[in-house]
C-alpha cells in the first residue's frame, strides 16, 4: 500500500468529524470540513495560477489560519509549501526568491513572480480535488543577511506517514490541541503545526507572541502540546509570579523547546514549575540528519545536556577534522545511519562534508562517557581574547538571569593587546546599571570573561524563534566604529 495523500488525509478526518475545530486563530476558527472545502478552492485557483506538482509556492503571510490554509492547498496539488517571513527587508526578500523561483508567491506582491495578496479569496470551485503528492514536504529558507540565502527542500514526501512519524516523535497524539507560539515562516512551528493537523489535532495559533496571551490560550483551550524556544520560556518566566499561578496548565502536556541553548537556570525554573516531565528538548538541524531529545527527568540526570543522539549519528571532531576524546570539545558532525536515505538537498548552497559523509554543524560541544551530547556555542561566534577561548553563549546566558535584562548579545570587537575584547549589547527594563551586572557577572563567569564594555539598546537582540545574528551585530559596530 502506497503512501496517504494529504488531501485523503484531510478529508478522511473531516469526513469522520466535520464539524469539529481544525484551525483557530483569534476569533478565526475553521473546522474540518470548513478548511478542506476552503483548500480545495485556493489549490484550483493556485493552479489557475500556473502551479503544478513539484513547484515551490513561497507563502509569506502573518501567523494565522490563512497561513496554513495556503500550505494545505499547495500540498493538494503535489506542490511544495516555502514558508518565509512577511517582514524580510526587500534585499533579503529579493535573495532568497532569486533561489527559489517560485511558481506563487502567497502574501507579497514582488512584482517578478506570479503573487495572491492577505486574503485572498477564491472563485474556484471547492469539490474535492484527486491525490497528489509532493515529492518534498517542506522546504525553508536559511542564511538570510548572515550569508548566501538557500533553501533546505526535505527529501520527505508530503503524505500522512511522514506526519504520523513527526507527531510520534513529538508526544502527539489523535484528537488534542496543539499550540503554535512560534511564527510559522519558520521551521519548528511550521513542521509541528503540519504533524499535529493531519494528525486529527486541532491547532490554534497565536497571531504574535505574547507570555500573558500564551498562558491564557493554553487554559481556554486545554492545550496538550506546545514548541517554545528559550526567548519565548524567559519572557514567560519573567510574568508577574501571580500570573504564572493562576494559568490553569493542568491540561499540559509536553512542552518541547529548541532551536537555541536553554540557560540551565531557566531549564531548572520550567522543570520546577511544570515538572520535569512535561518539559522536553530537541536539538536537530532544519537538515534533519541527526536529532537529540531528552526529558526533564533525564535532564536532571545530565544537566546542561541536549540527550543521546535519538535518530541519525552524531561524532565530535577538531579542527584538523580528527576525533576528539571523549568529554573533549570540538565542532559537532552529523549524518544519517549509513543506509538510509538523504533528508534534505539544498538550493543555493552545497554542505561542507567530511569523508563518510559527515557535515558540519557550526556547532561546538563534546560527548560524556554516558554519550550524552552538551553544546558549548556557534563555532563562528567563539571570541578569543589573549589565547583564550570566550563563549558568547555562557555570558549571555548569565546576563539574563538577571531580573533587569529582557535579552542580550554578546560579541568580540578588535583590540591590539588582546586580540578581542567582550563587549555585551543588553535590552533592559531600565536604565544599565553596569556595575550591577558586573557584580552579577562575577560571581558566573571567570574574570577574563567579564565585558569590558557594555551598550543598552530598547528592542530585542533575539528574533521570533530564539536566535540572535552576532555576527550581523558585531558587523554593525564595526562598520560605525
Amino acid at each position: 500500500m502506497g503512501p496517504t495523500s494529504l488531501t485523503d488525509r484531510l478529508s478522511g478526518l473531516a469526513g469522520a468529524e466535520p464539524d469539529r475545530p481544525a484551525l483557530t486563530c483569534g476569533q478565526d476558527v475553521l473546522t474540518r470540513r470548513e478548511l478542506d472545502r476552503r483548500t480545495n478552492a485556493l489549490a484550483r485557483a493556485y493552479a489557475g495560477l500556473g502551479v503544478t506538482a513539484g513547484d515551490l509556492v513561497t507563502i509569506a503571510l502573518p501567523n494565522g489560519v490563512e497561513f496554513l490554509a495556503a500550505a494545505v492547498a499547495v500540498w493538494k496539488l503535489g506542490a511544495t509549501p516555502q514558508p518565509l517571513s512577511h517582514r524580510l527587508p526587500a534585499a533579503e526578500l529579493s535573495a532568497v526568491l532569486d533561489v527559489a523561483a517560485p511558481a506563487l508567491v502567497v502574501g507579497l506582491d514582488v512584482g517578478r513572480w506570479p503573487a495572491v495578496a492577505p486574503g485572498f479569496t477564491p472563485e474556484a470551485s471547492d469539490e474535492p480535488l484527486p491525490p497528489a503528492l509532493a515529492p518534498s514536504w517542506k522546504a525553508p529558507a536559511s542564511g538570510g543577511s548572515t550569508g548566501r540565502p538557500k533553501l533546505i527542500l526535505s527529501t520527505q514526501p508530503a503524505c500522512g506517514e511522514v506526519m504520523d512519524e513527526y507527531a510520534d516523535a513529538f508526544g502527539m497524539t489523535a484528537g488534542g490541541v496543539h499550540l503554535v507560539a512560534g511564527p510559522l515562516s519558520h521551521n519548528g512551528p511550521f513542521m509541528m503545526a503540519a504533524a499535529a493537523l493531519f494528525t486529527g489535532n486541532h491547532v490554534v495559533v497565536l497571531p504574535r507572541f505574547d507570555p500573558a496571551d500564551l498562558l491564557r490560550s493554553i487554559e481556554a483551550h486545554r492545550v496538550q502540546w506546545t514548541f517554545l524556544v528559550p526567548t519565548m520560556m524567559h519572557r514567560v518566566w519573567r510574568l508577574p509570579a501571580e500570573v504564572k499561578d493562576a494559568a490553569d496548565l493542568s491540561g499540559l502536556q509536553v512542552v518541547l523547546h529548541g532551536a537555541a541553548p536553554c540557560a540551565p537556570w531557566l531549564k531548572r525554573a520550567w522543570l520546577a514549575w511544570l515538572g520535569p516531565a512535561r518539559v522536553h528538548e530537541l536539538y536537530a538541524s532544519t537538515e534533519a540528519q541527526a536529532a537529540c531529545l531528552i526529558s526533564g527527568v533525564e535532564w536532571l540526570e545530565h544537566p546542561g545536556s541536549v540527550g543521546k543522539v535519538a535518530r541519525g549519528e552524531i561524532r565530535v571532531l577538531d579542527a584538523e577534522r580528527r576525533e576528539v576524546a571523549t568529554g573533549k570539545l570540538g565542532e559537532i558532525w552529523m549524518r544519517p545511519t549509513p543506509g538510509t536515505p538523504a533528508t534534505y538537498r539544498y538550493l543555493g548552497a552545497e554542505p561542507i562534508t567530511t569523508e563518510g559523509g559527515w557535515e558540519a554543524t557550526g556547532d561546538l560541544g563534546w560527548v560524556d562517557d554516558d554519550g550524552y551530547v552538551f553544546l558549548a556555542d556557534r563555532k563562528p561566534d567563539m571570541i578569543l581574547v589573549g589565547g583564550a577561548n570566550v563563549f558568547p553563549a555562557e555570558i549571555e546566558t548569565a546576563l539574563e538571569e538577571h531580573p533587569s535584562v529582557l535579552s542580550s548579545c554578546v560579541i568580540g570587537l578588535p583590540d591590539e593587546e588582546y586580540g578581542n575584547l567582550v563587549h555585551a549589547v543588553v535590552q533592559t527594563d531600565g536604565p544599565l546599571d553596569e556595575a550591577a551586572l558586573l557584580d552579577h557577572l562575577r560571581e558566573r563567569v571567570a574574570a577574563y570573561k567579564l565585558p569590558r564594555s557594555f551598550e543598552r539598546v530598547d528592542q530585542p537582540l533575539r528574533d521570533d524563534a530564539g536566535k540572535v545574528r552576532r555576527g550581523q551585530i558585531r558587523a554593525q559596530r564595526l562598520a560605525h566604529a
